[in-house]
């Protein structure tokens, strides 16, 4: 977690904490103890479906997992006290759906002048490794990064209540090596070995490094991984996940449970920033395997989780099975300019999360073990049970539908399939425009179906944000499946950002957009297509 500026470049930012106790309370008098903090919801940029906190500053997802009555924990990084980075604390929320949240009181709070409780993750002590929990199945370890000018350690504290208040282990820190960079540790649990396992960031050596523990608070180094893809200037946020692999990415339903094969894979997912080929901060991930102490990627390329710009130091939730597609989060901003976009005058909130994803690896034309991304079910917040606008036969036809006084929420969503592709000769476009019936504002996208299938998302219409490094302009290819001559993309608006999925989660892409007016109006259209390719197209709003 870099906490940076885009008028002060990329000099790191002092946490200003006032002093606090070592439990989850607070004695500055500005920030709320035992209660959850207040926010506006209501506002014209504020979005509907992903989460966004009540007020302040978020970035970095953390300390994530699903309990086992059902409730997924979010904890996040937390400025409660103003609009930009600094001040960090772990806010925290809950929702069984993963789209309903409900604001809980911060979670874990500064113990000291000068401290940040910087960017970790969360375990389930299930059998009392730790020696915390001696009556109960539940107890919660949180693991993250104590912050100041002078070092960066790993400290840890516990909940017995569930995950909602917790208590700062006296004999903290965990690990000290005695370095101003070094954090973000993300735990999980090997069965194999019978072991936790630690990856943690050296952030400025360009190493990944992994610990071992049999009781969460005594910790073994055991190997690095370094210098692998993308370097920028530090890595961040590292997550170690097993994943499942689908057997055919291809078919209409890829996550059905019968395409889905259990797998000895793992992803390493490691955050940079700054350094992101479009700038700032972006997310890269290695599939490989690991053998409890030692992780081997199949190769050495650098594979990205988005092809935007908005999608940052995503993290898995612990307590998912190695059987199931994996869930992760997001941060769906970028540290280029997240500390001055609009929101935080306009609306006294800054920066929101991605959709839910479930994530597994897929073998692709071109790339063996491709993270395939698509959002966690959508169809329980529909509007209505049938779509609001459709089509069977969009083939160099249009849709138009005005959504300004049939979906309250602002957010829709849109699935469009395109069939009979020529495998040569391919010609035509099929675009789509999401736009203010008010200010004439717009965010568009599409594909231009020959050669190498390029795709585009264009927010440069949109005049609510003026930043030099606000990219307008984004794309990637999708290469045509010459087995089903077929392609398919689903795409998620909701206020304030837009999310894409192309080819049953191949590519997908992650974009904040800050319009003057409200957005209501969506065209769907296909141009010159070959004769014979069929297009069709559902609409449906969220609530």
């Amino acid at each position: 977690m870099l906490l940076s500026s885009v008028f002060a470049g990329l000099c790191l930012l002092k946490a200003s904490v006032q002093a606090q106790s070592s439990t989850s309370a607070s004695v500055e008098p500005s920030v709320p103890t035992g209660t959850p903090i207040p926010g506006d919801y209501t506002g014209a940029l504020r979005p509907q479906i992903h989460y966004s906190p009540p007020r302040g500053f978020m970035n970095d997802p953390n300390g994530m997992f699903l309990d086992a009555d059902g409730v997924y924990h979010l904890y996040y990084q937390y400025n409660p006290t103003g609009i930009v980075a600094g001040n960090q604390h772990w806010g925290h929320a809950t929702s069984r759906d993963l789209y309903t949240w409900v604001n809980q009181p911060i979670a874990i709070y500064p113990g000291a002048e000068g401290e940040g409780i910087f960017s970790g993750s969360s375990v389930i002590d299930v059998n009392n490794t730790s020696g915390f929990f001696p009556n109960q199945t539940n107890g919660v370890v949180a693991f993250y990064t104590l912050h100041t000018d002078e070092e960066e350690t790993q400290e840890i504290a516990y909940s017995t209540d569930g995950g909602y208040t917790f208590t700062k282990y006296a004999n903290n820190p965990v690990i000290s090596i005695n370095s101003t960079q070094f954090r973000d540790p993300k735990v999980t649990w090997y069965p194999a070995t019978q072991q936790w396992v630690m990856v943690i960031a050296y952030a400025q050596e360009f190493a990944i490094g992994f610990y071992t523990s049999p009781n969460l608070t005594a910790w073994t180094h055991v190997s690095n991984f370094s210098h692998y893809g993308f370097l920028g200037l530090q890595y961040e946020c590292p997550n170690l996940v097993q994943i499942p692999m689908l057997s055919n990415v291809s078919v209409e339903n890829p996550l059905d449970q019968s395409n889905i094969a259990s797998s000895d894979m793992f992803i390493l997912q490691i955050s940079i920033n700054p350094g992101a080929p479009l700038g700032g901060s972006i997310a890269q991930y290695f599939p490989g395997t690991f053998n409890g102490t030692h992780f081997t990627p199949v190769d050495n390329a650098a594979r990205l989780t988005d092809f935007g710009k908005d999608n940052y130091a995503g993290q898995f939730f612990y307590g998912i099975p190695a059987t199931s597609p994996q869930i992760s989060i997001a941060w769906a901003s970028n540290w280029q300019y997240a500390q001055v976009v609009p929101t935080g005058q306009l609306e006294g909130f800054r920066s929101a999360m991605s959709l839910p994803r479930y994530n597994v690896l897929a073998n692709t034309t071109r790339g063996e073990y491709t993270l395939v991304s698509l959002p966690y079910d959508l169809s329980p917040l529909y509007s209505s049970t049938s779509s609001l606008a459709n089509s069977t036969s969009l083939a160099n036809s249009s849709i138009l539908y005005d959504y300004s006084s049939t979906v309250p929420s602002g957010a829709v969503t849109f699935n469009m399939t395109i069939t009979s592709i020529p495998l040569e000769n391919v010609t035509g476009t099929a675009n789509f425009t999401f736009m203010s019936s008010v200010t004439g504002e717009s965010i568009r996208g599409g594909f231009f179906l020959g050669g190498d299938a390029p795709f585009f998302i264009d927010r440069g219409y949109i005049r609510g944000f003026e930043n030099p490094f606000f990219t307008d302009k984004f794309s990637t290819n999708s290469l045509l499946n010459t087995d089903t001559q077929t392609f398919r993309l689903q795409v998620v608006i909701d206020r304030s950002i837009l999310e894409v999925f192309l080819e049953n989660g191949l590519r997908s892409a992650t974009t904040s957009f800050f319009a003057e007016g409200m957005l209501d109006t969506l065209i769907i259209s296909t141009r010159e297509l070959n004769p014979g390719v069929q297009v069709s197209a559902e609409v449906f709003g969220l609530k």
